[in-house]
């Protein structure tokens, strides 16, 4: 399964996707972040930087258009929405469900790695 993510410009949140970075089993990872964010991805991330100031519809389709490529084949991915705000994680969903692919929630907590889906 991969392992997608947003990163948004709320820096306190990204210790929860660098913590699912290192300890989820995932073939690969995509994080999605604003062109305005440096995020210190690892080797294994692949990087899809969007313009949040475009409108919501215009994101959905920039982010779909970017993930297709590198989701092709996958039938599930598992979601990071720790970070960012709501119009950027509906964005987002809303790209993951047209390409399309099933979306398993996940976050890490003080008990490890949760599945909320």
């Amino acid at each position: 399964m991969e392992f997608v993510a947003f990163v948004g410009k709320d820096k306190e949140n990204w210790g929860q996707v660098t913590a699912l970075l290192n300890r989820l089993e995932y073939n690969k990872a995509v994080i999605v972040k604003s062109i305005k964010e440096d995020f210190p991805a690892n080797e294994k991330c692949r990087i899809v930087e969007i313009n949040p100031d475009k409108s919501l519809i215009d994101m959905k389709e920039q982010i779909r258009d970017k993930l297709k490529p590198l989701l092709s084949g996958d039938f599930e991915v598992s979601l990071s929405l720790a970070s960012g705000n709501g119009k950027e994680h509906m964005a987002l969903l809303s790209a993951l469900l047209n390409i399309p692919v099933g979306v398993k929630i996940v976050v890490f907590t003080k008990e490890g790695i949760q599945w909320l889906s």
